[in-house]
């Protein structure tokens, strides 16, 4: 399964983005959708995830309140929205699609595929 995300960009300090992950030919049906993000010399950090069947959400909580995620059922697409955007924001995020229990959807190894990632820039 090949992943794409897009939507990242270069933004000043309180703009949004919406990131956008997409699976082009395949359904997300049977699997959870992540969003991570990663910055230089640090690990992997989870966002959110969506659970396709069922549309169960969650948010980490270092982002709760500025991130949220959806899906476009039509479109076969999972969203990461992000508000009020701030420089520590800045990394490169990647979506990630995976069959983990709930209980483990922060856990970067559960995912089996992963998305080439999309450079978010936030300046002040």
């Amino acid at each position: 399964v090949q992943l794409q995300a897009s939507g990242g960009g270069s933004v000043q300090a309180g703009d949004s983005l919406r990131l956008s992950c997409t699976a082009p030919g395949h359904s997300f049906s049977n699997y959870i959708v992540g969003w991570f993000r990663q910055t230089p010399g640090k690990e992997r950090e989870f966002l959110a995830a969506l659970r396709w069947l069922g549309g169960n959400q969650g948010v980490s909580d270092a982002v709760k309140g500025r991130f949220t995620i959806s899906r476009d059922i039509s479109k076969m697409t999972v969203y990461l929205q992000m508000n009020n955007l701030r420089p520590d924001d800045t990394a490169v995020y990647y979506c990630a699609v995976g069959s983990p229990p709930w209980g483990r959807r922060q856990d970067t190894t559960s995912y089996y595929y992963w998305g080439p990632g999309t450079q978010v820039t936030v300046s002040s």
